[in-house]
């Protein structure tokens, strides 16, 4: 009775195969809800968009040059770090993802404009209109504002670029004069 053997383990299960019927339809689904989402934004986040502008502007000159070159400013020139910070080293495939997403969130004032701008359905026509009349100057310095954030981002990049390469050339440059410095090994040929 002590020497019975024991039996084999029972071998693992096969591995489930992929119901890719259930799959297609989900994702036939998923396609059909994203396409008319994009309708329906496509016919009302432009004129909810030049309505929210048009409050905050109320038709005044100065408030839709103020707030046109401080809309493009920030809602550019903070995407453009996010994705800087996202993408200037090897990261998660997640982490990419996730930086996509948070910088086109941060970009939505801005992109919201553009689809104004160059959007060609009655909707974005009729944004159009209410910019012109309750916020006037308001598209004209988005985009002078997106520029100048472009440009301050450029310049910030060059001058961390020039910072890194300075502080690499005087750490060589370090390096040589230490080496000069040091007397000739004693034994060694005299050069």
């Amino acid at each position: 009775m002590a020497d019975q053997a024991t039996p084999p383990p029972p071998p693992p299960p096969a591995p489930a195969r992929p119901d890719w019927g259930k799959r297609l339809l989900i994702g036939a689904v998923a396609v059909v809800v994203i396409v008319l989402s994009a309708f329906a934004a496509s016919a009302i986040i432009p004129r909810w968009w030049a309505q929210r502008v048009a409050d905050q502007v109320n038709g005044s000159l100065f408030a839709g040059f103020g707030l046109g070159l401080l809309y493009g400013l920030v809602f550019t020139l903070l995407p453009l770090v996010v994705l800087w910070y996202t993408f200037h080293r090897r990261r998660p495939w997640k982490i990419w993802i996730g930086g996509l997403i948070l910088a086109m969130i941060v970009a939505l004032p801005n992109l919201m404009t553009l689809a104004i701008v160059v959007g060609t359905g009655n909707a974005a026509h009729g944004a159009e209109r209410t910019m012109d009349v309750d916020a006037p100057l308001f598209r004209g310095f988005v985009a002078v504002g997106a520029l100048l954030a472009v440009v301050v981002f450029a310049f910030w990049r060059y001058q961390l670029f020039t910072r890194t390469r300075a502080r690499r050339q005087n750490t060589q440059l370090h390096r040589e004069l230490e080496a000069a410095r040091k007397p000739p090994a004693e034994g060694g040929e005299p050069g």
